[in-house]
Order: C-alpha cells, then sequence, then structure tokens
C-alpha cells in the first residue's frame, strides 16, 4: 500500500540546542551569536551524499561576542589566532553521514576548543634547585666520561 510521497532527507536547521552552546560552567554562548553553514559533503555515499547537506561549518564571532568578558576574549584571540579568520573562528564537522550528527559534533568540537581557550593558564612553575645527591651523580658521570675517553687517547710520547 502506498502511504504518499516519503519525507525528503535534507536540511535541518532547527532542534539542536536552542538555548545555546555551554562552553564551561559559567559560560553558555548564546544560540544568536553561532552560525551555522550546511554543505554537501564529499567522499563516497553515493546518492544520499548527493542529496544532503550533511555538512556542518559552525562559526563564532570571538572579537563581536557580547558574552565574553574582556579578559576572557583576550585570551581567546591569544589562543586561538591561528585559528581566526577575521576574529571568526571556525569548526567543520563532516565525518558522520546525517546532518543532525554532524551538527552535534561541530557543536561539541566548538564547546571544547573555547573551553580550552578560555582556561585560566597554569601557574608558572616554582624555581628548584638540584639535590646534592643529584649534583655528585651528574659530577661523577662526567668523570668517569672524562676517563674513558682519555683511555681511548694514544700515548705518543
Amino acid at each position: 500500500m502506498l502511504a504518499g510521497p516519503r519525507p525528503r532527507a535534507g536540511r535541518i536547521d532547527q532542534g539542536v540546542g536552542v538555548e545555546g552552546l555551554q562552553v564551561t560552567r559559567s559560560l553558555t554562548v548564546p544560540e544568536a551569536e553561532l552560525r551555522e553553514r550546511f554543505s554537501r559533503a564529499g567522499g563516497p555515499g553515493g546518492q544520499g551524499v548527493n542529496t544532503t547537506d550533511s555538512r556542518v561549518e559552525l562559526s563564532f564571532d570571538v572579537t563581536g561576542s557580547p558574552s565574553l568578558g574582556e579578559a576572557a576574549r583576550a585570551r581567546a584571540l591569544e589562543r586561538l589566532a591561528d585559528r581566526l579568520v577575521d576574529g571568526v573562528v571556525t569548526v567543520v564537522a563532516s565525518e558522520h553521514r546525517a546532518q543532525l550528527r554532524n551538527r552535534e559534533a561541530a557543536r561539541a568540537r566548538m564547546a571544547s576548543l573555547l573551553a580550552a581557550a578560555l582556561a585560566p593558564p597554569p601557574p608558572s612553575r616554582r624555581a628548584t634547585r638540584p639535590t646534592k645527591g643529584s649534583q655528585r651523580r651528574r659530577v661523577e658521570a662526567k668523570k668517569r666520561r672524562g676517563d674513558v675517553k682519555r683511555l681511548r687517547r694514544s700515548t705518543d710520547d
């Protein structure tokens, strides 16, 4: 029995993360600041690849975002400098056949990228001195090595 035309596999524009992208516990990027573009994914897949826009490009304007504070923006701009194009960071996902899964992958990738960029710098290393024992072992090893080299020399007296 025919039940009418099958729904066409195509673009899915709403439904994923309507409230925003959770980056850290204290920072959620509003949905309005994220831009998604959909295109056809390359590679194998036959007819499915030729008809669906499953590749997802997720972009976030770091320089123009009101949800980032000045310190966070400066840190993100510094750490993401090699990935920024005109102050915008872009993440691409095309590893899944379904657009919805690619959207989720792109959002997860963007969240981890921003979280890593916004993480506070690690504490600076505390200067320590080598222990007496390690200094003694180092000097003894150098002397042994010098003795080996001295014994290799020819004695032409």
